[in-house]
């Protein structure tokens, strides 16, 4: 798996998709309102400390409102099943020359 640095121009740390993924999933299940819940989601994600995590967080933080801010377009998912060929690509393959 490839790592992916972290949107903050100034972090040098850098997470797996898995870790991402269990970041994500770790505070889906520790609320602000957990105690040591910064503790507790390093532990999920592991490799990381507290002080990781919670950067990680600030920048979760910051690209959501920026996405929600109209400053960054949300990606265009294909659906499920959904081919990353074109209907224009899909006609010119069908045609015989």
């Amino acid at each position: 798996m490839v790592p992916n640095k972290l949107s903050s121009p100034d972090s040098n740390s850098t997470w797996t998709a898995k870790q991402n993924k269990l970041f994500e999933n770790a505070l889906a299940i520790y609320d602000r309102e957990t105690h040591d819940r910064w503790h507790k989601i390093a532990k999920i994600v592991g490799g990381t400390t507290e002080e990781e995590v919670k950067r990680q967080y600030e920048i979760l933080k910051h690209d959501i409102n920026c996405i929600e801010s109209g400053k960054i377009p949300l990606p265009k998912y294909r659906k499920a099943g959904e081919s990353n060929i074109s209907n224009n690509e899909k006609r010119l393959k069908s045609l015989k020359l």
